[in-house]
């Protein structure tokens, strides 16, 4: 269990990966459960109803959800393309007020769990909740066996709240999903994919040595190497990168590098008048606006240019956007 400061007097907000470790202080209270992939404008309409819940009951408010997610655990070798990973996912939650994060393991235990057990033994056992809040489209249990309607039902028996959230619909009326995120950024259609959410989306790596070619171009780059499930369009991005609390712009590429060596993908992010060795960091890169296309260049000076093109545009961009929402100024440390 990590527990993260909330401020000065204020409770701490707990993430914990086992039902047996969670605080006195989070029991008998609401719990949000569901996998959260995202936490997108349809998750915070979720959360925002647990919160009100909360509120109104004096409880506090869990969100409970699943590492790896199911879908990657049943089809080991077709993974989820993964928006929000625990550590990003926890800060989300605790931006949006939420008291603590769950994070259960999704192993062959929980995977062959009944659903009747699944709430007797998670929920009511384990949690001691009072109220449940779950989206329409919620399964959970052995084969997928229990639903948003039986949850309702154990909790008439057994006398816990349960509130089921119908599906949240962007300014078009189309359904804000998850996999819906994904093909957006897939597809390279990052502003659409950040209207989904709600926020920036980003990612978080540990900086690597690379080849060191962008220092020897004039653009010494931050090398983050993104999990194999990443699926997001290679490009040029307008970005920011946060480290050690501070924010700062900068132009990153998404690829493989088929002007050089054609090779792994990798997120390589030229930090615009930041002097520092980043090597062994964990840095935070928010995609704020898709530039280009990869290309492949007939040489340096060509490559050059257009890396001199890129940054500028990157810049300009950059100094007239704001902080972002208030998920975005709670990541960047702007709150």
């Amino acid at each position: 269990m990590v527990e993260t400061s909330a401020g000065s007097g204020a409770i701490p907000f707990v993430v914990a990966e086992q039902v047996e470790v969670v605080p006195a202080s989070l029991r008998g209270g609401v719990v949000a459960i569901g996998n959260f992939d995202g936490m997108h404008r349809g998750h915070q309409a979720l959360f925002a109803t647990a919160l009100d819940e909360g509120s109104r009951s004096g409880k506090p408010v869990l969100a409970m959800t699943f590492e790896p997610h199911p879908r990657s655990y049943f089809k080991p070798n077709e993974p989820v393309f993964r928006l929000t990973p625990a550590p990003i996912k926890a800060r989300i939650a605790k931006a949006l007020g939420l008291s603590g994060l769950l994070v259960l393991p999704f192993d062959a235990r929980l995977a062959n769990t009944s659903a009747l057990a699944f709430v007797q033994d998670l929920l009511i056992d384990g949690l001691g909740l009072e109220h449940a809040v779950v989206g329409w489209d919620f399964h959970f249990g052995h084969k997928r066996g229990g639903s948003p309607g039986f949850l309702q039902d154990q909790g008439d028996k057994s006398s816990f709240g349960v509130t089921i959230i119908e599906p949240f619909t962007d300014e078009a009326g189309d359904t804000v999903s998850s996999s819906r995120t994904r093909e957006l950024l897939e597809a390279g259609e990052l502003a659409a994919a950040n209207g989904l959410l709600g926020y920036r989306w980003r990612v978080e790596g540990e900086v690597i040595h690379g080849e060191k070619r962008g220092r020897d171009l004039g653009f010494p780059t931050a090398n983050v190497r993104l999990p194999a499930d990443c699926r997001l369009k290679h490009g040029i991005y307008a970005v920011t990168l946060t480290v050690d609390g501070k924010t700062h712009p900068g132009v990153a590429s998404y690829g493989r590098r088929p002007t050089f060596d054609n090779g792994a993908p990798l997120l390589e992010t030229f930090v615009f008048d930041f002097a520092g060795d980043l090597y062994g960091k964990t840095v935070m890169v928010a995609l704020i606006s898709r530039l280009r296309d990869e290309m492949k260049f007939a040489g340096i000076e060509p490559l050059i240019w257009q890396m001199n093109q890129d940054a500028a545009e990157a810049r300009s961009l950059l100094a007239t956007i704001g902080p972002g929402s208030a998920i975005d100024r709670a990541l960047d440390g702007s709150d």
